[in-house]
């Protein structure tokens, strides 16, 4: 029996990233298949770093003092 894993990243996410990335008329034409394996781990980078800063400025929110 085959699992289905479900995405981390919402779709609306991904486009946004693609977006900033400069690849977005690629995934809009040819989709996320057409798009080189060099732009998706930036893509991936570019959600991490993102995912990152929420992160600390939750923190931050929470812990003022330091």
């Amino acid at each position: 029996m085959s699992r289905r894993r479900r995405g981390v990243m919402s779709e609306a996410l991904k486009y946004e990233l693609a977006k900033e990335l400069g690849v977005y008329d690629i995934v809009a034409k040819e989709g996320w298949g057409s798009v080189p394996s060099r732009d998706c781990g930036n893509l991936v980078r570019l959600a991490i770093e993102k995912a990152e800063r929420a992160m600390l400025e939750d923190y931050r929110k929470l812990h003022p003092e330091g």
